[in-house]
């Protein structure tokens, strides 16, 4: 038999080897060389620092013992810091298949195919054809072995080359560290049978056809029933007929009216017992009469395409109808959507359009990247990096240029075009282990934000924190009504929250004409009328935010008695960006958010100065700070007084009930556990009184028990001391106090990733300007660069300029699109995922978030 000769460059040019030295050429290798195991990540779609691929030019490195993938200009980086010399090199080439007639030819089978690749492109057509290179490369000498189907391979490296090549993307497992945990496709959606009784769906009115309730109703797929949901614990929400007619008739599919958008909907099975995707969704509405495409779901309506108002959110926010031009270049890059992905896209575009986030992460890159840990795809720093660089070096934005496309044409061979890059590994690591952003569902751009800020405060650099520019720090003054005494305090933000107020509207007796008709077609099933959108004055949000409604059961400790408070808000410092958020959001009936259908007149120059804290004035007298009393029920008073429960002996039952009520897990989480297992009903009453809190729906976190998650003013350096007993482990193993000390400071006492910083962070000094203050200190939690007395904050004037706004389309934040414009060297720039353009009409008064940058006075 004829042996196959399979051949390796040589450095410098042609020379050759034969196969049969293969196996001692790898021989001194076979040690670093390993098997995927069962659990094992292997990256075959993204290198770890950059935005390459097997579809760029230089393709990817895939290293057979980490199995972590780096581009050509990284994989050197790796190879002198691990000494792993062992690589897998994917290359895919694409060429435009093209008929006589010049177009594409349709339904061509792509050939030499082998690498399973989740590429996350729109190149998986039929329209081109694939061809897939790889081959082992051995550093630092790049001698190059064609794969596959070498024989003379040892056969450990022949199973490890073929696992490798076989191996699932590591977002496709459903594991619950990755967040591509989402909603699975229904195993009826393929076949699902739709009864042909005439049944056509009115775009209004809607009842259960089996009592009078017209909410949280859940429209059958196969023969178009319209049936309530089930009920909650308080016997609210439903009567749960829907699950009844399942029972009854075995039609397995639902989906629920007011949620459907040109996004999706809400689609539950009943024998799959769960929330279910439906590919073919737009299809089986359409079946009864609905169009998917133009509709918008709303609390008890279709709002079709004659409904010109909600319909033009979408239109006037996107910018539709005129021909934008796409921008090109360093900062003018999209981030492709990876299915609701959209509020982390706008909110990333935001904060690195900001120099100090720009200086803190892409300005550190060298030294970010050398000293990354061992896995950088699990560090918060080095993704941080990775999506700033890609975002502003331009190099994954670049136009057309005309000679290369006649080339293309000519040589048959096509080269994609920017279309924008992935942050598929930045959204699995920033996301890892929350339960809300860790889901494919759509999510609040501000509670990703504040999530976002936690993160940048846990894992700063050094003693550099760029979220310092948006940290200020708000004077709340409560005047006892009865003895007209005061009280003064300040709590640190992140973000300005402003009311929408509704009864300042300068068009009210329009919406007064609309809800008198609204109600009147809804009684009489008729369409609705023509939307108005109610127009707010900036200034009238501005009062009530600086004077909320008077406070109910003040505590007065001069009386020892509950009575009333009037309460005013002002700025005790002024940051550097000002981040301003439209309450724009409220709970329905159903404990679903809705959204108020406002504009705003929101200001490119912002003013604030006028709400510039005082502090007590001369003839004021202060309440005593007495903190009022804590009421529990007796029966869980001692345990209570003594210490709280432990988060393992959370009532899960209890947390399942806030959860169907609409609310965050992790926040019903925290309400049962703050409230002893006392029920559902008192965690509901916690719930209520700190949904407002920015921290809401985060994590719990208990000093001691190591939790991952944190506050976000736990993180402004004020937390406690670390405990001692995490602190000796550290030292154990032979690190500084002091260093150790800083590491869990830095990472909220969790002692797995404070080793991990202290591996990250080499260059750390026992005389650095860390400061730490000890014991008998009262002061001794808190950790700073200059021993300041308070939160790290940067004051300045009061008078800021508008220059990026974030716009939600859609009915609540469960659903819809974010859009963000940014005004970059004078202009305005939309971003729309992946679409990068110069914006013709930026609605500034339909946004949802507003950023603004102080003007030097």
């Amino acid at each position: 038999m004829q042996r196959r000769g399979a051949l390796f460059s040589v450095p410098g040019g042609g020379g050759k080897m034969a196969a049969g030295d293969l196996g001692e050429l790898l021989v001194p290798h076979m040690p670093t060389i390993r098997v995927p195991r069962s659990g094992d990540r292997v990256y075959k779609n993204e290198c770890a620092f950059s935005y390459d691929s097997p579809n760029s030019e230089g393709g990817l490195y895939v290293c057979m013992n980490t199995f972590l993938a780096f581009g050509r200009e990284h994989v050197e980086r790796h190879f002198r810091k691990t000494g792993q010399s062992v690589y897998m090199h994917l290359k895919r080439h694409m060429r435009e298949v093209r008929g006589a007639s010049g177009g594409a030819l349709p339904k061509r089978r792509n050939s030499k195919i082998f690498l399973d690749l989740d590429m996350d492109d729109d190149l998986n057509s039929d329209d081109y054809e694939y061809e897939d290179e790889a081959k082992l490369v051995i550093f630092p000498d790049h001698y190059e072995i064609a794969l596959p189907n070498i024989e003379e391979l040892p056969a450990l490296v022949t199973i490890a080359c073929d696992a490798v090549l076989s191996s699932k993307s590591p977002y496709r497992k459903q594991d619950p560290d990755t967040w591509e945990n989402e909603v699975p496709v229904s195993k009826y959606a393929n076949n699902l049978v739709q009864l042909d009784n005439g049944v056509r769906i009115p775009p209004s009115g809607w009842k259960c056809a089996r009592c009078d309730l017209r909410e949280n109703l859940w429209l059958n797929l196969t023969d178009g029933s319209v049936l309530c949901g089930k009920w909650f614990f308080d016997s609210s929400g439903g009567n749960g007929h829907a699950l009844e007619h399942y029972r009854d008739m075995g039609y397995p599919l639902a989906v629920k009216l007011g949620t459907i958008t040109p996004d999706g909907a809400d689609v539950y099975s009943f024998q799959e017992e769960g929330p279910v995707s439906d590919p073919h969704l737009a299809k089986h509405l359409a079946h009864f009469g609905i169009d998917m495409l133009h509709t918008q779901g709303t609390e008890n309506g279709l709002r079709d395409n004659d409904i010109k108002p909600r319909v033009s959110e979408w239109e006037v926010i996107q910018e539709s109808g005129t021909k934008l031009k796409p921008m090109y270049g360093p900062g003018y890059t999209g981030l492709k959507n990876l299915g609701n992905s959209c509020y982390l896209s706008s909110v990333m575009q935001a904060i690195f359009s900001i120099p100090e986030f720009q200086r803190a992460y892409v300005g550190n890159l060298p030294r970010i990247f050398d000293y990354s840990p061992l896995d950088p795809t699990q560090d918060f720093n080095t993704q941080m990096t990775k999506l700033g660089h890609g975002l502003l070096s331009g190099q994954y934005s670049k136009p057309p240029v005309k000679s290369e496309l006649i080339e293309q044409v000519m040589k048959e061979e096509h080269k994609p075009q920017q279309n924008g890059i992935s942050p598929r590994m930045f959204k699995a690591f920033v996301s890892k282990s929350h339960p809300e952003f860790s889901s494919n569902r759509q999510q609040d751009a501000q509670e990703f934000f504040l999530h976002l800020v936690n993160l940048v405060e846990r894992n700063r650099i050094g003693s550099e924190n760029p979220s310092d520019v948006f940290r200020f720090l708000v004077e709340e003054r409560i005047q006892c009504c009865q003895t007209r005494k005061v009280r003064y305090t300040e709590r640190v933000d992140y973000l300005m929250q402003l009311p929408v107020a509704m009864e300042a509207a300068t068009n009210k007796d329009e919406l007064i004409t609309y809800e008198l008709m609204r109600r009147e077609a809804e009684a009489n099933r008729r369409p609705l009328p023509e939307l108005v959108r109610a127009k707010i004055p900036f200034s009238a949000c501005l009062q009530a935010f600086a004077e909320p409604d008077n406070v109910d059961d003040f505590w007065s400790s001069a009386l020892q008695a509950k009575s009333a408070g009037v309460k005013t808000s002002r700025f005790a410092s002024f940051p550097e960006y000002l981040v301003v958020q439209i309450k724009k959001f409220t709970f329905g009936l159903d404990w679903v958010p809705r959204k108020f259908d406002v504009s705003i007149d929101m200001p490119d120059l912002l003013d604030i100065s006028h709400l510039r804290a005082r502090g007590l004035q001369p003839g004021e007298e202060e309440l005593p700070d007495i903190s009022p009393p804590i009421v529990i029920p007796d029966d869980s008073k001692d345990r209570l007084m003594n210490q709280l429960i432990d988060p393992s002996d959370i009532d899960e039952s209890s947390v399942m009930q806030l959860a169907e009520m609409g609310f965050p897990l992790e926040a019903c989480r925290k309400a049962v556990y703050f409230t002893g297992n006392t029920g559902a009903e008192v965690a509901f009453n916690w719930i209520i009184v700190h949904m407002e809190e920015p921290d809401f729906a985060e994590p719990l976190a208990i000093p001691g028990y190591g939790g991952a998650g944190a506050s976000v003013f736990g993180a402004t350096g004020l937390d406690n001391q670390p405990p001692e007993e995490i602190v000796a482990i550290i030292t154990s193993m032979g690190f500084q106090r002091n260093q150790a000390v800083q590491a869990l400071q830095a990472t909220n006492h969790n002692l797995e990733r404070a080793l991990d910083w202290i591996f990250s962070h080499p260059e750390f000094e026992e005389d650095s300007d860390f400061v730490i203050e000890m014991e008998n200190n009262a002061n001794a939690n808190i950790v700073s660069e200059a021993k300041p007395e308070g939160p790290r904050v940067k004051d300045g004037s009061g008078m800021y300029e508008l220059f990026a706004f974030i716009s939600h389309m859609g009915t609540s934040t469960m659903s819809g699109h974010y859009v963000c414009h940014i005004k970059k060297e004078g202009r305005w720039v939309i971003y729309n995922d992946h679409k990068v353009c110069a914006s013709e009409r930026p609605p500034k008064d339909l946004g949802y978030m507003y950023f603004y940058r102080r003007i030097p006075s």
